[in-house]
């Protein structure tokens, strides 16, 4: 996910109404007091997506008069065990064809890194993440050259969304490809906005990759506000909760290493991670944290595409990302 920075008035975030400064009691209270408890499943130990917007809702001057939440050699790893179980939902009607046949990468780096004795090489399943700044993508090419999954930008805060999602949501559906949809978080907007404006926009698919949400500092934001570290947890926790009762699935957390070291090191261990690592193995970079995928590369290079494009990897053999995706495929509503 390249950086980028957009203008506050092409996403709106500079409309400024009463209702945006004048406090109201908070009505976001996480379930974390009494949750119940999710039944484990398989999956890997595992890695994050890259920062994506540059600006964030509400001016800085405003930060404090938004609604706030309240507290509460190279051996192929084994998967290991974090929830992530789907609700079923009748569906309306049945999903698209997802290919099977797992994809070798043919990606190249402009940038290439040695990793060591444990590189990106040594996965078998290996995807790529995106964004408006890809331009048009030809995703049957780029499913030849190895994108066997792809994680589509949908959202930031609490009123953009990425012009590009649906052509690639719909794109990716239709060259086979596991799709799912990630959101920039914003930390100046409440939570649960965040969550309905995604909700409103993603659809709930059969087959689809659990909702991403992508936590990081944004030094191009005017938003400066950095809630403490348990603040910081108390909104994200809001934001998955929700996610997780609409789409029936765990959400993926996507970080990078200085907002990991922050506020994220011990928390959310039945969460699955997706570690952003491009110039280490993620081993090193976040030492003892389990993963799902390793986001390895900002530099790729891959037909289908024009520019630089994010490399990704599942952290499994094939046949444990069968099991991963197979056992989290949502009956719910098409496109």
């Amino acid at each position: 996910m390249a950086l980028f920075v957009l203008g506050f008035a092409a996403s709106g975030c500079s409309r400024v109404g009463i209702e945006d400064i004048v406090p109201r009691p908070s009505q976001e209270m996480t379930s974390s007091i009494a949750r119940p408890v999710t039944p484990p499943a398989k999956v890997g130990a595992g890695a994050p997506v890259a920062a994506e917007a540059a600006q964030q809702d509400l001016p800085e001057e405003l930060a404090a008069l938004t609604e706030t939440e309240t507290d509460s050699g190279f051996r192929m790893p084994s998967l290991e065990t974090v929830a992530l179980v789907p609700t079923p939902r009748p569906a309306t009607r049945s999903a698209k064809a997802i290919d099977a046949v797992i994809h070798p990468q043919r990606f190249r780096d402009a940038k290439p890194i040695n990793f060591g004795k444990v590189a990106p090489k040594h996965y078998a399943v290996h995807g790529v993440d995106v964004s408006r700044w890809q331009g048009e993508i030809d995703w049957m090419k780029l499913r030849s050259q190895g994108a066997n999954f792809a994680f589509i930008k949908a959202t930031d805060g609490g009123d953009h969304l990425d012009p590009m999602f649906m052509k690639n949501w719909n794109g990716a559906a239709a060259a086979g490809i596991r799709r799912g949809a990630y959101h920039f978080f914003y930390w100046c907007r409440p939570a649960s906005q965040q969550a309905d404006w995604f909700i409103r926009n993603v659809p709930r698919v059969a087959g689809a990759l659990p909702p991403v949400i992508d936590v990081e500092w944004n030094g191009e934001s005017r938003c400066r506000k950095r809630p403490s570290p348990a603040q910081v947890r108390e909104k994200m926790q809001v934001f998955m909760d929700r996610l997780e009762r609409h789409y029936g699935q765990r959400p993926i957390i996507y970080t990078a290493p200085d907002f990991y070291a922050d506020n994220l090191k011990g928390a959310f261990e039945g969460y699955p991670f997706w570690l952003r690592a491009v110039a280490q193995h993620p081993s090193k970079v976040y030492p003892g944290r389990k993963w799902v995928f390793w986001q390895y590369s900002g530099s790729g290079l891959s037909h289908g595409v024009k520019g630089n494009i994010d490399l990704n990897v599942f952290n499994g053999t094939e046949a444990q990302w069968r099991n991963w995706v197979g056992g989290r495929q949502l009956v719910a509503e098409a496109d």
